[in-house]
């Protein structure tokens, strides 16, 4: 195990994948708070600071893609992610264009998610 000082949220409507995820990454040493309701994430996100958002791409009143927005207007360094069981080019092409550090879609391994968010916790290339 680690230890990190990474702050990890998850934002998704089904709680059984955030309860899944969480125990996943406490086992790793991640600070991980998991939200079932994107405003009420996106509220906590205003108050503190995350380093990686998780979040599902469709979501009852705030969508992925919106989640994804917003967090890049408060903390532009927040790496997201976002997963889905409906992704399409054009919602990839979307995601793209305002900044989304992965795509992943569902059903996925775990194992691929813990290693998209190891990368995302490795510091800027941007001289790559």
């Amino acid at each position: 195990m680690r230890e990190t000082n990474t702050r990890l949220m998850v934002v998704d409507d089904e709680p059984i994948v955030g309860k899944r995820l969480k125990q996943v990454f406490d086992k790793i040493g991640l600070a991980i708070e998991t939200y079932t309701d994107s405003a009420t994430a996106l509220a906590a996100m205003a108050e503190r600071p995350f380093d990686i958002v998780v979040t599902d791409l469709k979501m009852e009143g705030i969508d992925g893609l919106e989640v994804l927005k917003r967090v890049r207007a408060m903390n532009p360094k927040t790496r997201v992610i976002i997963i889905t069981g409906y992704a399409s080019p054009d919602t990839e092409e979307l995601a793209q264009q305002e900044g989304v550090f992965a795509f992943l879609a569902k059903p996925f391994r775990l194992d691929e998610l813990k290693q998209l968010v190891f990368r995302a916790m490795e510091p800027d290339r941007a001289q790559e």
